[in-house]
């Protein structure tokens, strides 16, 4: 990966908004924890890896598409 790659991939908004939904996830967890409640531990968790797989997902999608672009498909 390029240094001009990671910078994009830093200033992307999926990226932001992927990392305040992990974010959000792990202070739910953390107060789910703190609280007794452990449904709310496991809604943190599931919440954070889903966050994480949606923008793998969609960063997939993205050089795939920008690939086929460059490519002249």
């Amino acid at each position: 990966m390029q240094t001009i790659d990671i910078k994009r991939k830093l200033t992307s908004r999926r990226f932001w908004i992927c990392t305040a939904a992990f974010l959000g996830s792990i202070a739910s967890s953390i107060a789910g924890i703190q609280s007794g409640k452990e449904w709310a531990t496991i809604i943190g968790v599931v919440c954070g890896t889903l966050s994480a797989a949606i923008y793998a997902a969609t960063e997939a999608s993205v050089d795939k598409a920008r690939i086929e672009h460059d490519e002249g498909y």
